[in-house]
């Protein structure tokens, strides 16, 4: 956790919110062979593509780019098929699954970016427990970085999305957090360049711990170490 931001995330929160890839799950490996792919054989420099598909969904990544003759919707289409298909080497961010499930059901869900059938298996694959409350590419009309998803998931839960805590670890996805009004906290696990950020960070789950209080809140403090 950083230092210098770890007081702002040290109170109670009627949720958690969390992100999926780069926040919960590592699935960089996976999700860069196959868009590798895909850029390779529409002309696209690999090296600079790849670092613009992490947090949004595929079609907004794809109709973003405007390549003549080119269908959005059904090149999503085939990059879910595939992406479903490949989900060697994804893995748990550290910490993340003993930290969710020490949370109550009812206080947190999962906002993603992916369509539903891709997030079941890439949760499966990291050994993730499947939440009760899942937001997907499938339930909102404008993806991230609109805050859309976020406010549905709140609403799910039944509280307040500025009274809530969200996971991101992409650009798009802290936009769609600011712009829903909640805190943010940054996961920088899969960050291979430091990137600058308000918010307070940490590096593994396993420095943080949640506790649900008298009041009903989450509770989030620092880990002490042993």
């Amino acid at each position: 956790m950083s230092a210098n931001n770890s007081s702002v995330i040290l109170g109670r929160y009627s949720a958690l919110l969390f992100d999926m890839d780069g926040t919960i799950i590592n699935s960089i490996a996976a999700a860069e062979r196959v868009w590798s792919a895909w850029a390779t054989r529409h002309g696209l420099d690999v090296a600079t593509f790849l670092p613009t598909i992490h947090g949004a969904r595929a079609i907004d990544t794809i109709a973003k780019l405007a390549l003549p003759g080119v269908d959005a919707e059904m090149e999503a289409a085939g990059i879910t098929k595939a992406e479903t298909a490949d989900v060697e080497g994804i893995i748990e961010i550290s910490g993340a699954k003993s930290f969710l499930r020490s949370l109550p059901s009812d206080k947190w869900a999962i906002v993603t970016s992916a369509p539903k059938a891709l997030a079941i298996e890439r949760l499966k694959a990291a050994g993730i427990p499947l939440p009760d409350n899942i937001v997907t590419a499938d339930d909102v009309a404008a993806g991230k970085p609109h805050p859309d998803c976020y406010l549905l998931a709140a609403s799910k839960l039944g509280v307040d999305v500025t009274a809530c805590l969200i996971f991101e670890d992409a650009h798009v996805g802290i936009l769609a957090g600011e712009a829903a009004g909640a805190k943010l906290m940054v996961v920088t696990t899969t960050h291979l360049h430091s990137m600058p950020t308000p918010h307070p960070t940490i590096n593994s789950y396993e420095t943080i711990l949640a506790t649900v209080g008298e009041d009903g809140l989450i509770h989030l403090e620092e880990r002490q170490a042993v």
